[in-house]
C-alpha cells in the first residue's frame, strides 16, 4: 500500500506541474460570460473547427488533467486518511 501512495504521490504532482504549465501558456482571447450574453460570438469555419487548433488542443488538455487533478485529490486524500 505504501508504495502505491507514492506512485500516487508522483503521478499528482506530474500533473500538477503540467497543469500549471498549460494554464500559463495559454492565451486569452475570449470574452467569457459577458461576451455570452451580449452574443458576441459568431458561427463561422474558424469557430467551429477551433478543437482542431493548437489553443484547441491546449484548451482540452487542460481539462483532462483537471479532472485527472480531482480525481487524484481524492484518490490520495483516501489513501492518507486510511
Amino acid at each position: 500500500m505504501t508504495v502505491l501512495k507514492y506512485v500516487t504521490l508522483a503521478i499528482y504532482a506530474v500533473v500538477c506541474v503540467a497543469l500549471i504549465v498549460l494554464t500559463l501558456i495559454q492565451n486569452k482571447d475570449e470574452s467569457g460570460a459577458s461576451g455570452t450574453i451580449t452574443g458576441s460570438s459568431t458561427n463561422n469555419f474558424y469557430d467551429q473547427n477551433k478543437g482542431k487548433t493548437k489553443q484547441g488542443m491546449m484548451k482540452r488538455w487542460t481539462i483532462i488533467l483537471a479532472i485527472a487533478f480531482a480525481v487524484l485529490t481524492i484518490v490520495s486524500s483516501i489513501f492518507y486518511i486510511a
